[in-house]
């Protein structure tokens, strides 16, 4: 387990990740944690006296890594942009994200659909299936799910899925 201080800081305007609130982890410590990795992975522990399992480890170049805090976690932090929090930290390796039944059996109807499911990078897999499980409503998650049996029959990644339909901004 390492443990040290980080402030919490906010992005400004960063391409998808403007207005994220996160915690900034240098290399070094990185490389504590998890040595030579310079692709996300998740780890567990604790941020100040909250237990944390199967946060990402988002990489932000040159072996840096930022763990995005979300309004949930922050608000049982009770703390926002500029508090110093304390993180106690080792890699999450028994981590796994099931696939839902009602998402399995809609993309089991046609055997390309779950074939490019399951050749999505596992990061994709786990934001598609986060994704889906975040909806509040039943009518919310069927939409989602529709939406993601589209992605799969086009063979699209999470991003160009939630990008699909949106207006593209003038340059």
């Amino acid at each position: 387990m390492i443990i040290f201080k980080a402030e919490i800081e906010r992005f400004n305007e960063m391409g998808e990740k403007s207005g994220w609130t996160y915690v900034f982890i240098p290399q070094a410590i990185a490389n504590q944690i998890k040595p030579d990795c310079r692709k996300s992975f998740r780890v567990k522990g604790k941020l100040d006296h909250v237990e944390i399992e199967g946060v990402s480890f988002v990489p932000m170049g040159e072996g840096n890594f930022i763990i995005a805090l979300n309004g949930a976690l922050r608000k049982k932090l009770r703390k926002e942009k500029g508090a110093v929090i304390e993180l106690s930290l080792e890699e999450d390796k028994t981590f796994k994200i099931g696939m839902p039944e009602d998402l399995e059996l809609c993309l089991a109807d046609e055997p390309h659909l779950l074939k490019n499911f399951l050749k999505q990078p596992k990061s994709h897999q786990n934001w598609y299936i986060n994704w889906l499980n975040t909806a509040k409503t039943e009518a919310t998650r069927t939409k989602r799910i529709v939406k993601i049996v589209s992605a799969m029959d086009k063979d699209w990644d999470f991003g160009t899925m939630m990008r699909d339909g949106k207006p593209r901004e003038e340059k």
